[in-house]
């Protein structure tokens, strides 16, 4: 089926696979991703979701950051789901902008006061706004792994000063556009992870997706309430259900989760559409 084309990597979502003129074509499917597990389940038309949104936040982002997209033009079996993209050499950075703390983020602060060594005020919650936008990045971990939050000194040891400036520069510059660019369309962006790569000449490229229900919490602005944790346009509904004693899986237990009920699937596959059609204006 896939013919001349050299399987790479497979990712919790992605597969990778080397074109024989030593591009990439980067696949995104139906499958989804919680807790470190990848489901039984798989949530019809997301792949095309992830992969359109993407596409529409490189335009809009082209000003600011080259992306590693080369063509949409794909082997019919993929087609809509997949891009043909550049080989970079990647840089072993999650970059993470928070603009407002929950998920791990809020667990550090409420440990020590600090996200990613950054000191935060006293009395925050979860879903409070930050005084302003922090660069929180992460390890990139290995599938089944957890990715790690680690301090800018870290990032700064791994790749290089001058690196490590650049991706907090461009991290946030990206996260600000899009930020704004959410509010007017009544979502709020609280957080957001993006990955990059080098050129041959050293040219730093946006990469993997970007700005997706994966990669990023999006939250309904006219729902916000700091002190609980926020309605999202993500995968949350699929956490929530695991979580509850419905779905009768233990977190603790180490085994997978159980498949997803019909009405998850569905209620999730409308969340990602809604939030599509919402940043973008495009119906799906």
């Amino acid at each position: 089926m896939t013919g001349d084309l050299q399987h790479v990597h497979s990712g919790k979502v992605r597969d990778l696979y080397a074109l024989p003129d030593g591009r990439l074509l980067m696949v995104a499917s139906d499958r989804i991703s919680a807790f470190d597990f990848v489901l039984e389940s798989e949530i019809p038309d997301k792949g095309e979701i992830l992969t359109r949104m993407s596409l529409w936040w490189f335009d809009q982002l082209a000003d600011l950051v080259p992306n590693h997209v080369v063509s949409t033009d794909v082997p019919e079996q993929f087609r809509g789901r997949a891009v043909v993209c550049e080989r970079l050499a990647m840089l072993p950075v999650e970059c993470v902008a928070r603009g407002y703390l929950t998920g791990s983020g809020l667990l550090d602060y409420e440990q020590t006061g600090e996200v990613c060594g950054v000191a935060l005020p006293p009395g925050l919650v979860d879903g409070s706004r930050l005084p302003e936008p922090i660069f929180t990045p992460a390890t990139k971990a290995e599938l089944g792994d957890h990715d790690q939050n680690v301090s800018y000194e870290a990032v700064v040891r791994t790749v290089g000063e001058e690196t490590a400036a650049a991706l907090r520069q461009l991290t946030l510059a990206i996260y600000d556009r899009a930020e704004e660019m959410a509010s007017e369309r009544g979502i709020i962006l609280a957080d957001t992870k993006f990955e990059f790569g080098l050129r041959t000449d050293d040219v730093m490229v946006l990469a993997d997706e970007v700005l997706t229900p994966d990669s990023s919490r999006f939250w309904p602005a006219s729902e916000w309430q700091p002190g609980r944790a926020q309605p999202s346009y993500d995968k949350q509904i699929v956490r929530n259900w695991l979580l509850s004693p419905e779905s009768g899986w233990d977190r603790a237990s180490g085994e997978p989760p159980p498949p997803l009920p019909p009405a998850v699937v569905e209620r999730t596959r409308s969340r990602y559409v809604e939030a599509y059609e919402l940043l973008t204006g495009e119906s799906f």
